[in-house]
């Protein structure tokens, strides 16, 4: 691209993202003066990223990162952020987005323009919005992936950004490229999914429509067998356009993408797709970009690390911990070149220290590709690591506590950071999450390790609850006219043999004390019944739902009670149930 090209571009962006973030600050200090109520205010601050939290006074920031990779002065950056403004924490979602909690309203701006130093934004990151646009963590990584599927994720999610049609939508509208190896992504729990694929030597999506999960979830549809590679921006407008025109406006509960599925049918919606695509084809629409920002989605002009300029090889390290072969056999990838590793840093409960975020990014930096890159299950991954540097890498991740062994196994659970901010949850989440890992930890037994534990604080699954072979979502009861805080839980979400997305069988609503028992009962069950080949949810439909509830049925109503059973995980005082604005649905 010509240099005067690639100036403008990233000078207009630039000045647009700072002339809002000036925006922002303007309406921020005329709220705070009572100029205009809270609901006046509301959509200026979800389209930027800031929900309200249950705590008065203070805000939860969403930060974007396209595609899921960020770069190491990024990272850095995402790491002063939440020391200077976050109590030095941060969090990571299965959005491929990073959070901070606590953030009192007037500090906002300030955060904004620190990350916009480095092109990270938070726009469009909540509201009725093209949110952020995932992909594969693993794209350009794995040998036995059609093509790379970053750049296509990268323009995507440039393309819409700061768009008016992107964000003023009925709902959230969620976008996911994969690689072929659609269980790091799930495209098919998007409002459209793209999945790589080459026909006839031409590279190409197979694209979904309509996917969901929430207190309904649904399975996504087919819209094409195969989109050349150029059409990608095109036909997303189509779509956009579409849930734009007849996704319902009154009631947010039936605003999503899958409502007009389902109320209008898929003949009727690809129909009205071909006619706005038709439209865009021969009159244009939202421009798709030739270039990029530099840092955009982790995007580089002239990368430092990268597959395309690996660090040197050097001489084996060996590691100075016990425990190093442990967390190699379930930690560390090789990658398409075998010389190469993937190493993946578990993340209790997608939480970080900004001690640690400096630590990963010169970890990173020092034995790696220079990148860093999220994932759906709120770890993150280091890629084009030499395998001689790998006991290297070993030793940084344990003097900052991040060496457990054990990703993407059944103590690696992934949940919502729930009642500990969010308005709507009704549950604390995360605290589950830790409750559960203690119990589960232990387990020997190589296929029950294998299975998936997701955790969400209420029904809108943010955890993705319907997607684990196991999952919890928060919910309330009362016993003996006091409030309990209980989990639905659900057995046997994820993909099946066939690489299609299932949904988990809702089996019983459980005290959130005793979930940890009725955990460890199928557990049990599943070791000594499995059948030889069986996947976990082919035991769950053999056995039937009905057979999962009497196992629990005792815990559901529990004969007898002791005082724990009437707090939440975490608490030591009596649980109350405290609800305010859901936003995080919003």
């Amino acid at each position: 691209m010509n240099p005067a090209d690639r100036h403008s571009v990233e000078t207009t962006y630039d000045a647009t993202v700072r002339e809002d973030i000036e925006f922002f600050r303007s309406k921020a200090l005329e709220f705070s003066e009572g100029k205009f109520d809270a609901d006046a205010f509301r959509p200026h601050r979800l389209r930027r990223g800031i929900y309200t939290q249950r705590q008065p006074g203070v805000h939860m920031i969403r930060t974007k990162v396209p595609g899921g990779i960020v770069t190491v002065a990024q990272w850095r950056r995402l790491a002063d952020v939440a020391k200077e403004f976050a109590n030095g924490k941060a969090h990571l979602t299965t959005r491929q987005n990073v959070q901070y909690h606590f953030i009192p309203l007037l500090q906002v701006a300030d955060l904004l323009h620190r990350l916009a130093d480095v092109r990270l934004t938070t726009r469009e990151a909540c509201y009725n919005t093209v949110r952020n646009v995932t992909a594969c963590p693993y794209a350009g990584l794995i040998a036995d992936e059609p093509f790379d599927v970053r750049p296509y994720a990268q323009v995507c999610a440039f393309a819409f950004l700061h768009q008016d049609i992107a964000d003023n939508l009925p709902r959230k509208f969620k976008i996911a490229f994969s690689g072929g190896h659609d269980d790091s992504i799930a495209t098919d729990i998007n409002d459209m999914g793209f999945r790589a694929v080459i026909k006839d030597g031409q590279r190409g999506f197979r694209v979904t429509i309509g996917g969901g999960l929430g207190p309904l979830p649904n399975e996504a549809a087919l819209l094409d067998e195969f989109l050349p590679d150029d059409k990608v921006v095109q036909r997303a407008e189509a779509v956009i356009r579409i849930f734009g025109k007849f996704g319902n406006r009154s009631n947010k509960n039936k605003a999503r993408l899958k409502f007009v599925l389902r109320e209008r049918g898929l003949e009727w919606v690809k129909e009205q797709i071909e006619i706005e695509y038709k439209d865009i084809l021969e009159n244009g629409g939202v421009p798709v970009p030739t270039t990029l920002p530099d840092g955009f989605g982790g995007f580089e002009f002239e990368p430092v690390g990268h597959s395309r300029n690996l660090p040197i090889l050097q001489p084996a390290a060996k590691p100075s911990h016990p425990g190093f072969d442990e967390w190699a056999r379930t930690n560390v990838e090789t990658g398409k070149n075998p010389a190469y590793a993937i190493v993946t840093v578990k993340i209790a409960q997608g939480n970080l220290t900004d001690e640690q975020m400096y630590k990963l990014a010169d970890i990173a930096e020092q034995n790696g590709d220079g990148q860093l890159r999220l994932t759906m299950t709120q770890n993150l991954l280091l890629a084009n690591i030499p395998a001689a540097n790998v006991a290297r890498v070993y030793d940084g991740l344990v003097a900052i506590g991040l060496a457990d062994p054990g990703a993407r196994e059944i103590d690696d659970i992934t949940n919502c950071p729930g009642a500990y901010s969010c308005n709507l949850a009704l549950t604390k989440s995360m605290n589950l999450g830790e409750a559960l890992a203690a119990v589960v930890k232990q387990e020997r037994d190589p296929l029950a390790r294998k299975l998936q534990i997701h955790i969400s604080g209420c029904p809108n699954s943010c955890g993705q609850h319907w997607t684990g072979d196991f999952g919890f979502y928060g919910n309330a009861r009362k016993i003996d006219g006091k409030e309990v805080p209980y989990y639905q839980m659900l057995l046997g979400g994820g993909y099946d043999e066939n690489r299609m997305m299932r949904y988990g069988f809702a089996i019983q609503s459980i005290p959130a004390r005793l979930a940890p028992v009725a955990i460890q009962r199928v557990l049990e069950h599943y070791k000594q019944d499995r059948q030889e080949g069986e996947t976990f949810r082919q035991y769950v439909s053999r056995n039937k739902v009905e057979f999962f509830r009497k196992m629990t049925a005792d815990l559901a109503k529990p004969a007898e009670t002791f005082p724990e059973l009437y707090q939440d995980w975490g608490d030591d005082v009596g649980y109350s149930l405290q609800l305010g604005r859901g936003e995080c649905a919003a």
